[in-house]
């Protein structure tokens, strides 16, 4: 309740009076017992302007009206509701007039078109609980009107008016109730049965009643409902109710459980998987992000669906791989289809959901009070019904994650269908297995990019087997294209070239005239590219557009590349160019995109590095990261490239050596120019070069130099 601005303002009311009056006094810890602070302080404040007879008429007639109205359903009041309640009609400005922060009055300058109701509903419902308990204490009356008569509530029309008499009939009547609407009454006609909540209210109860005894034997009645089953909603709210009563066994036998290890789904009666869901209800760590795997050895379906309270009060939900079905996907619809989740990040990924429970998900998808923003997902190329689901409620999803998908050119135009809405926001969309067989399904999705232009950051079309944008980033690597689907996605780019910062077109069969097209693209004075990989390229017409419009890029990785020695050569030529920004060259296998490698395993010989040096020695002071692995570069091509170590100019962080053929020769070079310009390098990687411990001798020294800033977890690999 935290997030509802009517009870941050209760609780900022009761806890400054508290603090104010009472030095030391103890702080309400629930919510019965917060809502009675903030009625007697309401009272107080009252009595001293009118009296406390007065005072007193006044919220018996307000807590009558709104028990009656509760009874109904009803939250705004008009003259007849009044009159009920016996309150005069001319009279009901007044009482909003007196209990500004209990009762206003909503519209109308006539006195016939005056309409009436509590500040909140939550406010209704705790004066409702109290008009039950006055009726009760001071009139020995049950105005609890029995539920839906059956042979186990029959006996309690014989029994006389009595404390646990009512709690049987509240607690029956909460948990018939559809849409949970007593539930907040019972926790506080509960949480008021408690003596030091009846001694608070004294000004209101002629008398105490202590109930210990009846309170004990209310506790028992509801443990035994938890046992029976109910829905997760119902149980959470009973919880809540034996908190009210002080009563935390159960709570702690759970608890018991978690300090113990993983759960197993197999072991938790009801009333524990109830107790599992109100503990993780009260954490909000949990709701940050609740991950069903982190508590149960193996996830289950049945643990999710005994648990959606917890799901729905959830901001971020990880369901990847626990074994879910369409039921789960029912179940989740209608988490989403809520006004009160608090749902945002999804995650259904490796689970056969299969095309009815993704159809069951996109009816709580399309629910206007759907507010999910990411969503990771199993599909087939059946997915119209996720697509149509988008499409009538577009304007919340962020990030769409179908990695393993297998869409096919049918499903990724659907999916086209979505990216070229005018209200799609989406801002990442990431795909695998998107296997395309056609040139149609690259051309489709390179129409979607088109019209979404600058609305999507990033997006992974993934037309054909495994693409990737992560912020302005473009990603078709292993995404079978060939030099026919280089025109239409150049004609793309160069349609809205200002936006896009990261291409990602490696291991693809471009050809020479595919790479001819996209250096269309680079040439573009709007071209505003910072990361390019490629493989499998010739390098001159790709040198000549970076000549050209040289200024922007800063990572560019052709690894995987038969460049050879003529490659780097022209290759070069780009690196000369006083307008080179060039930082990086370099890809590795984690997740930081601005870590690229970025001449591996192109074929380069030490021919290659005796150009390469030259040419970095020229510009030396942009670059930072350099992967040369896999490349038979040996001894002389190592010593070419510590010329341009050794250079002043030199700000080079990270160096990449692996499978390169190197010996003792190699490590005594490169001792040598890091001792002369030792400043800056702080990640080196000598791995796969069978290297002896002799070998390192000279390098060893280095390591033992005061200026030696390699960082000890990054110093070598052996």
């Amino acid at each position: 309740m935290c997030h509802i601005p009517v009870f941050c303002w209760i609780t900022a009311t009761v806890l400054e009076e508290v603090l104010k009056t009472r030095e030391g006094g103890e702080l309400p810890k629930t919510l019965t017992e917060m809502y009675t602070e903030f009625l007697v302080f309401q009272i107080d404040q009252t009595k001293e302007k009118y009296g406390q007879e007065k005072c007193i008429q006044y919220i018996e007639s307000l807590a009558k009206l709104a028990f009656q109205q509760m009874e109904k359903g009803n939250l705004i009041f008009y003259g007849e509701d009044l009159k009920e309640s016996g309150i005069d009609f001319r009279a009901a400005s007044v009482y909003s007039g007196v209990f500004t922060e209990i009762f206003k009055k909503e519209r109308g300058r006539k006195e016939k078109d005056k309409v009436f109701s509590f500040v909140h509903l939550s406010i209704q419902e705790f004066l409702a609980a109290v008009y039950v308990e006055i009726s009760h204490i001071n009139r020995n009356k049950n105005v609890m009107p029995l539920p839906r008569p059956s042979l186990q509530n029959m006996g309690l029309l014989l029994r006389k008016t009595s404390a646990r008499k009512i709690h049987r009939i509240a607690i029956d009547k909460a948990l018939q109730s559809a849409n949970g609407h007593l539930d907040l009454f019972l926790r506080f006609l509960l949480g008021l049965s408690l003596q030091t909540n009846q001694d608070k209210l004294r000004d209101l109860l002629k008398k105490t009643d202590r109930r210990s005894q009846t309170n004990q034997e209310t506790v028992n009645y509801i443990k035994m409902k938890i046992s029976e089953n109910l829905s997760p909603e119902r149980s959470i709210n009973l919880f809540h109710c034996l908190n009210e009563l002080n009563d935390g066994s159960l709570v702690e036998e759970i608890q018991q459980y978690l300090r113990s290890g993983r759960l197993s789904t197999d072991e938790l009666s009801p009333a524990q998987w109830s107790a599992l869901g109100f503990i993780l209800l009260s954490s909000e760590k949990d709701l940050d992000v609740f991950d069903l795997k982190k508590y149960f050895s193996s996830a289950s379906e049945e643990a999710l669906l005994r648990l959606i309270p917890v799901v729905k009060a959830s901001n971020k939900v990880l369901l990847s791989g626990c074994n879910l079905s369409e039921r789960s996907c029912e179940a989740l619809s209608s988490v989403l289809s809520s006004q009160s989740s608090s749902l945002r990040d999804l995650d259904l990924s490796n689970n056969k959901l299969q095309d009815s429970g993704v159809e069951l998900l996109s009816a709580g998808l399309r629910s206007q009070h759907c507010t999910l923003e990411t969503l990771r997902s199993d599909l087939t190329e059946i997915c119209s019904p996720l697509v149509s689901a988008l499409k009538s409620n577009p304007s919340h999803l962020r990030h769409l994650d179908l990695r393993y998908n297998n869409l096919q050119d049918s499903g990724v135009k659907d999916l086209c269908g979505f990216l070229e809405s005018p209200d799609c926001r989406l801002e990442t969309l990431g795909s695998k297995k998107l296997v395309a067989q056609t040139y149609d399904g690259a051309a489709v999705m390179a129409s979607a990019l088109n019209g979404l232009q600058a609305k999507v950051k990033a997006i992974d079309p993934s037309a054909i087997d495994f693409m990737y944008i992560f912020y302005y980033l473009f990603r078709l690597s292993y995404c079978r294209l060939s030099e026919i689907s280089c025109s239409p996605l150049v004609s793309a780019l160069k349609s809205n070239p200002s936006h896009l910062r990261h291409l990602d077109l490696s291991y693809n069969n471009l050809q020479d005239s595919g790479v001819k097209d996209l250096c269309g693209f680079l040439e573009s004075p709007d071209c505003r590219l910072e990361t390019l990989r490629l493989s499998e390229i010739s390098c001159s017409p790709l040198v000549s557009a970076l000549k050209s419009n040289p200024s922007h890029l800063r990572y560019l990785d052709l690894s995987i590349n038969s460049l050879q020695d003529s490659g780097v050569k022209d290759l070069c030529g780009f690196l000369e160019s006083p307008d080179c920004r060039l930082e990086t060259l370099r890809n590795t296998q984690d997740n930081n995109l601005f870590k690229l490698k970025i001449l591996n395993h192109c074929s380069l010989s030490e021919i290659s590095c005796a150009s390469l040096a030259l040419t970095l020695k020229s510009n030396p002071s942009h670059l930072r990261y350099l992967d040369l692995s896999y490349n038979n570069l040996q001894d002389s091509g190592v010593k070419d490239l510590c010329g341009f170590l050794e250079s002043p100019g030199c700000r080079l962080e990270t160096l990449r050596l692996s499978y390169c053929s190197l010996s003792e020769i190699s490590c005594a070079s490169l001792a040598s120019a890091l001792k002369s310009n030792p400043s800056h390098l702080r990640d080196l990687d000598l791995s796969y070069n069978n290297l002896q411990d002799s070998d390192l001798k000279d390098l060893c020294g280095f390591l033992e130099s005061p200026d030696c800033r390699l960082e000890r977890n990054h110093i070598l690999y052996i």
